[in-house]
């Protein structure tokens, strides 16, 4: 199943998800109905032993039955909505609520220097920015999450006892694992799962706190309705709770399985994730904070009995990944744990980090696969060739930019460094609109950086670009805001836009307004794509021609390529060559790209998988693969939401060529 089958089958659990959580409100509410109904409705005096509840009773009573449903479904929608808007900051609030201590970029601290080496070689691998990333210090526990909308606002939370605890290829599989869940939709499913159970969950708090309220009241004359209403909420919800807590446990089991799946195919190392769930079971050590709420975001929960438990149970995801595991084998594990010293493994860890960066230090990069189908089945589900892809990268990276990538004081400069023209002209005239949009220390940053390296490799520049992502997320909405008028302001300082610098300001772009408005981000929408062919002639044209830039037949020839495989699926194309000669206007493209951009990210997510199936087709054609094609591809699978993964060239062997 891959990327876009998994996304789809995501907006259906999230649509199953909604038609349980409304089955549950009416129940609530039919209750909530019989219980005011039997303490305050209006009833005519009967023969005895004649039933109570009969139509004229309930037409007397409409009113109460009115306003009870009103009241009822607008306390659960209420709750739900205020607990979603607490969120809305994406999923560095989940982790910070849960006492997360956020790991700079440019620490230092050897284990949570390399927990972040992890995490952003997956992410690179991956295709997504990279998430923020959090400690929950308090924990001494093993145990992760992930939490958030979208890949671009995630963050991935692990406990003190994981980093502690765990070695460098168990720590890999465990954020995997979260990494699982980013890829495959979970997250917004979880927050969503999170809204919905307060807005059950706060009858029972108010039924509490009226109870609490006449218990220390001095007056309690005339308070038997209030008592018995007070009651009434507390019993409702608690009911609520119990089936909230049995949608939550249906929906969540089965997705475990698959994030541990898929951490075993992002690592090609089953030793790993199994290693982490074998500790756990060892330790059996629960986290200290409330994680009632965020129980089926853990990378391990404690079950409230098998009917409400969230997570399937461990030895038997063990045994998933490793058949002939016995669960008699955790005591050894739990003895071999006690023999540990914890100071002694961080210094072993930070010793083999080191002597890992410096094995690594003069390989080369990875190259785009030119396999189109294998790179499709590649999109969210990245192997592990993919992952060493990406480690060399980030290990090819010149020290002061990585180092500053990390810096919340230098990661925009960063950016901006990335902009900056070889011509002296050029930047010179950069460089004065740095120094009016962000001062002087701004630009004298950028200053240094550009001394410190003089030229970055090109494939280098687009991973560059996606460690600094984590510093914008902190920035005050107008200063982000600022910043994408300024990335424009040094794009077109030269007068013309090369497939990097659209590549760069499209995604900057796309990041920060997801980051606005989280909520909002979907990796798929309602459109289709045979009523979108122009604009996706318009994306195939672009890259046909940015890949052949000085050969006229060679960019028809690939756009015929991409053209052929949309007729595949929706029959003979027409009208299409006019899109390519477009394409030739040096000023004109990036406007024309960014109309069907727009467009097209709202396709449904079964159309996306054609589309990018055409452009993979288009970018193929000649067996190649230029710079500029690789990082128009990245920006476009951006603006589509749709993580496009990094090549898989282990050896070192490029398969890219450099390109401006």
């Amino acid at each position: 199943m891959n990327f876009f089958e998994q996304q789809d089958r995501a907006q259906r659990r999230t649509r199953w998800l909604l038609v349980l959580f409304g089955l549950a409100v009416l129940a609530i509410v039919a209750v909530m109905n019989a219980i005011v109904l039997m303490l305050f409705g209006q009833a005519e005096p009967g023969p005895a032993g004649e039933p109570w509840l009969t139509r004229e009773f309930l037409a007397r009573n409409v009113d109460v039955m009115i306003w009870t449903t009103v009241l009822t479904v607008g306390l659960i929608g209420l709750g739900s909505l205020y607990r979603t808007l607490g969120l809305r900051d994406g999923g560095g609030a989940v982790a910070r609520e849960l006492g997360g201590t956020r790991v700079d970029g440019d620490t230092r601290d050897p284990l949570r220097r390399r927990l972040m080496n992890v995490v952003e070689e997956i992410a690179i691998a991956s295709g997504v920015p990279v998430p923020e990333v959090y400690v929950l210090e308090q924990e001494t526990g093993i145990n992760a999450f992930a939490a958030g909308y979208s890949p671009d606002d995630a963050a991935i939370a692990v406990t003190r006892g994981a980093l502690e605890q765990l070695d460098r290829d168990e720590l890999q599989g465990v954020v995997a694992h979260e990494f699982g869940h980013v890829l495959n939709g979970d997250m917004r499913l979880n927050i969503r799962l999170m809204g919905m159970l307060f807005g059950i969950l706060v009858m029972a708090l108010i039924g509490q706190r009226v109870l609490l309220a006449m218990r220390l009241s001095r007056n309690n004359r005339n308070a038997g309705g209030i008592v018995a209403a007070g009651l009434a909420l507390m019993v409702v919800g608690y009911i609520g709770l119990f089936f909230g807590r049995w949608i939550r446990a249906s929906v969540s089991r089965q997705r475990e399985y698959l994030a541990d799946a898929s951490a075993v195919q992002f690592t090609r190392q089953p030793e790993g994730i199994a290693g982490a769930l074998k500790k756990i079971g060892a330790g059996q050590r629960g986290m200290r904070a409330d994680t009632e709420e965020v129980g089926h975001m853990l990378f391990a929960s404690d079950a409230l009995g098998q009917m409400f438990a969230t997570h399937p149970p461990l030895v038997k995801r063990i045994q998933a990944i490793e058949p002939g595991f016995e669960a008699s084998e955790l005591e050894k594990v739990g003895e071999r744990m006690e023999r540990e010293a914890q100071s002694r493994r961080a210094e072993q860890e930070a010793q083999a980090e080191a002597e890992e960066h410096d094995r690594r230090e003069d390989s080369g990069p990875g190259g785009l696969l030119l396999n189109p189908e294998q790179l499709i089945e590649n999109i969210g589900d990245p192997g592990i060739a993919q992952i060493l892809g990406a480690g060399l990268l980030v290990a090819a990276m010149p020290g002061p930019l990585e180092r500053a990538a990390h810096s919340d004081a230098w990661g925009i400069e960063v950016l901006l460094y990335l902009l900056i023209s070889s011509d002296t002209q050029v930047r010179d005239d950069q460089l004065l609109r740095i120094t009016a949009a962000r001062g002087a220390e701004s630009e004298s940053r950028v200053r240094n950086l550009l001394n410190a390296v003089t030229e970055l490799r090109p494939d280098l520049r687009i991973p560059l670009l996606e460690m600094s992502f984590p510093v914008l997320r902190h920035r005050p909405q107008p200063e982000r805001e600022a910043l994408v008028g300024l990335v424009q302001d040094l794009i077109r300082a030269d007068g013309r836009v090369s497939a990097f610098e659209y590549a760069l300001g499209r995604m900057v772009q796309r990041q920060l307004h997801d980051l606005a408005q989280p909520a909002r981000t979907r990796p798929g929408g309602r459109r289709r794509l045979d009523r979108l062919l122009p604009q996706a002639h318009d994306v195939l044209a672009v890259l046909a021609y940015h890949g052949h830039p000085d050969d006229a037949e060679g960019a028809v020839a690939a756009f015929r390529t991409g053209i052929e495989a949309l007729a595949a699926k929706f029959g003979p194309q027409t009208g299409h060559l006019s899109a390519l000669e477009r394409m030739q206007d040096d000023q004109g493209w990036p406007a024309v790209l960014d109309v069907a951009l727009e467009a097209l990210d709202e396709l449904r997510i079964g159309d996306k998988e054609v589309l990018i199936s055409a452009m993979l087709a288009t970018v193929t054609h000649s067996g190649r693969t230029l710079v500029a094609e690789v990082e128009l591809l990245r920006a476009v699978a951006a603006s589509l939401h749709v993580p496009l993964p990094v090549g898989e060239s282990p050896s070192g062997e490029s398969g890219t060529t450099a390109s401006e």
